[in-house]
């Protein structure tokens, strides 16, 4: 048995399919067949059952995949010893973060990180928290950014600052003469969402108690994965939507007077770097988690978790 024949099984169960395993492995499809059945052999048990497409573990398979998790994530700490010791960080970070936080919080943080650590290659998806979860369990991702609690007790959770949820409403909306919203001022006005499978989504719905007009009695409905794109459609179509206040801080002078604030309690999402228990590349992630802190505004890092308004 050798940790490359391990790698070739988790490759194989993570994207179900030998010939993808091998491209991901940079092998040939034959080179990783053999060696898998090689593995098999030695154990004296089908790890895959091959008659299925897509390809499955067996069920002694499965246990056999869990345990070849936990042996290569331990191998991989035998660098990390060798890096603390000379004190440089290298090799690869693949990071997975949430759309709605990744273009107003990377371009700054990747800037300095780059620069402090450049024998580090940075790798970065801007994935939904269900996909991010998915790969950080099956070792595809080293770390996530995006919004907790999870309540998965196999991911664990470092919350880095708290940000809140404000309005974005159009000049001909009834709300844009109020200085400050209420959740329940939303209720009859238009409002525009991101579409499903986007964890903000959700937290929207529960500012707004699902209260809010899902009449579509319009001509159109519009799914989108961008929050710009849903600033644009308040600023042509009229409505609100609700923003992450990350997004607004680069914001001009009109765009600004567009936005509202909601009163006490305001609504407010938990931001945090998440790994598996188990995970690798502590001193890289600990140095992101150091980068990412000193670019956000010292309020965002501030605020006390009894203070947030829950939306989970």
């Amino acid at each position: 048995m050798t940790l490359i024949q391990l790698e070739y099984i988790i490759a194989v169960d993570t994207y179900r399919s030998f010939v993808a395993a091998a491209e991901k492995c940079f092998v040939t499809q034959p080179t990783l067949s053999m060696q898998i059945q090689k593995l098999e052999e030695s154990l004296g048990a089908k790890i895959f059952d091959r008659s299925r497409q897509p390809v499955v573990p067996t069920l002694i398979g499965e246990k056999i995949i869990q345990q070849a998790r936990i042996v290569l994530t331990e191998s991989k700490k035998i660098p990390e010893i060798v890096q603390d010791k000379k004190g440089e960080l290298e090799g690869d970070l693949k990071i997975g973060v949430i759309p709605t936080i990744a273009p107003y919080l990377l371009p700054d943080v990747l800037t300095t990180f780059m620069e402090k650590y450049p024998k580090l290659q940075l790798q970065i998806w801007e994935y939904t928290t269900e996909r991010i979860v998915h790969e950080l369990k099956v070792g595809i991702l080293d770390c996530g950014i995006l919004s907790t609690p999870l309540q998965d007790p196999s991911i664990m959770e470092t919350p880095l600052f708290y940000e809140n949820f404000v309005a974005y409403v159009s000049e001909k909306s009834p709300l844009f003469s109020k200085k400050m919203l209420n959740p329940d001022d939303i209720a009859e006005e238009k409002l525009w969402l991101l579409n499903e499978g986007h964890c903000m989504r959700g937290q929207v719905l529960n500012i707004c108690h699902h209260k809010h007009n899902q009449d579509n009695s319009g001509t159109f409905e519009y799914n989108t994965g961008s929050v710009e794109t849903l600033k644009r459609m308040v600023d042509i179509n009229s409505g609100i939507t609700i923003l992450p206040e990350l997004s607004v801080l680069n914001y001009d002078e009109e765009q600004l007077q567009k936005i509202r604030y909601f009163k006490s309690p305001e609504p407010v999402r938990e931001i945090a770097i998440v790994t598996t228990q188990n995970y690798v590349k502590r001193q890289a992630i600990q140095a992101l988690q150091k980068e990412i802190l000193a670019v956000i505004p010292e309020r965002f890092k501030n605020k006390r978790k009894k203070e947030i308004l829950s939306f989970q």
